[in-house]
């Protein structure tokens, strides 16, 4: 006990004082300052970053700095911590100081029982602030325990903005017409294929980064939590379900598919092992909008949770990349996102902001244009949306559509809207 309370306390300090050294750029997510926080997204997503963040805005002056504890629990020294050890942490702390301090719990998932602690802290009326990287911290465990006691955040990786930024470019009116526009568009590629996980930024062979990383979250996060012993059959569902992103799949289909290749699964193995892909967000479902109960539950799309792990599996496939980016873009609105499908298909349905997307990579054929707009038409028939949108990969006009006008925008563009610096015509 006491060898481990002396661990601890030397990881208060020597976090201390490196975090607020750091250099840090500004992230879009924003902390309410007085509230408790549980913040969830995938493994190196930045969720630490946001903490960091969070305490060099709140907390960097010298006496506040002693207020910080800031614990990550996939910290090597603690692999010995166990759940009955939490107490160690309050006494050591108040051993080396006096200040009410505010706890920053770092993927705490990887303790049992952590949920215990973290009501015991906000009860007593500590400040808290918790990391994870499993969707389950968000369900039952919250419920339960915490609920009503955090604000929940979900945390993506960097959008396009947060790229743009990270490489020291700040998005405005003047991006695209000044000396920066060769640099944006240069950013955007490697954006579209690599995707936007911090770390990311540091390496150049940046596959070999993501098949790390991807490595490392199949194993820890999904087969090891899971006790997943057909971890060939696993891996071989997310490859097919990255041949399925912009395609309505369901499990059954993916079923057949795996054990045609030689891995015999059952229906009910496949719809568990999908779920422990969104439990760890790699996937998000997205549901269809006419579909009744039992057919949105059994038949949906997918998506990964960045472009750079999703073209790993897949090749020479820009209109998948393309969907796949524009969903992401969508997600960080928070609000409820769609497709429709019934006689014709459009991609992305927006009913709080009664918008319907279309997602095409090259829209330049004349008879391509009139196939999307046609589904576009036929599918607004019906729901009467306010805004209608075609996202291309580099195309901007204006088509008609029954007198009205349907703007074509570049995925590039599409990405910076909503920025408060920046609008699109």
């Amino acid at each position: 006990m006491a060898i481990l309370k002396k661990v601890i306390q030397d990881i208060i300090l020597s976090n201390q004082e490196m975090i607020l050294n750091l250099e840090l750029y500004q992230r879009e997510l924003v902390l309410e300052p007085q509230a408790n926080h549980v913040i969830v997204g995938p493994r190196r997503s930045g969720k630490t970053y946001l903490l960091y963040q969070f305490i060099q805005d709140h907390l960097s002056s010298k006496e506040n700095a002693k207020r910080i504890i800031f614990i990550n629990f996939e910290d090597d020294r603690l692999l010995e911590f166990r759940s009955g050890d939490f107490q160690l942490i309050l006494d050591g702390y108040f051993e080396l100081f006096t200040e009410k301090p505010v706890f920053f719990l770092d993927e705490i998932q990887n303790i049992d029982h952590w949920h215990k602690f973290a009501r015991r802290l906000v009860d007593t009326h500590y400040q808290v602030f918790i990391t994870g990287s499993n969707a389950t911290m968000l369900s039952k465990e919250m419920a339960t325990t915490l609920g009503g006691r955090f604000l929940i955040t979900e945390n993506l990786p960097l959008s396009f903005v947060e790229y743009l930024r990270f490489h020291k470019i700040e998005v405005d009116q003047t991006t695209l017409v000044g000396p920066h526009k060769a640099s944006v568009k240069q950013l955007f590629n490697e954006y579209f294929k690599y995707g936007g996980f911090p770390e990311l930024l540091k390496y150049s062979d940046k596959r070999g980064y993501l098949s790390t990383l991807f490595q490392k979250l199949f194993y820890s996060d999904i087969v090891i939590r899971n006790k997943i012993k057909n971890d060939k059959a696993l891996h071989l569902l997310v490859k097919k379900m990255a041949e399925s992103v912009n395609n309505e799949t369901s499990a059954t289909r993916i079923k057949n598919i795996i054990k045609a290749i030689g891995y015999p699964v059952g229906t009910a193995t496949v719809l568990e092992y999908m779920r422990f892909l969104n439990d760890s967000y790699l996937l998000f479902p997205v549901l269809n909008y006419v579909n009744k109960f039992v057919a949105r539950e059994t038949i949906k799309k997918y998506y990964f949770v960045d472009n750079g792990l999703l073209s790993l599996f897949i090749h020479n496939q820009d209109s998948k990349l393309l969907e796949n980016l524009v969903y992401l873009h969508l997600a960080r609105s928070n609000e409820s996102i769609y497709y429709f499908k019934r006689n014709q298909e459009v991609d992305f349905y927006l009913p709080e902001k009664d918008l319907l997307i279309q997602v095409c990579y090259d829209i330049s054929d004349p008879d391509t244009q009139k196939r999307e707009l046609q589904a576009l038409k036929k599918v607004n028939d019906e729901l009467k949306a306010t805004h209608l949108l075609i996202i291309s990969h580099d195309e901007e006009k204006e088509l008609s559509l029954d007198k009205r006008v349907v703007p074509v925008i570049p995925i590039w563009k599409f990405l910076l809207i909503n920025h408060s610096n920046f609008q699109t015509k």
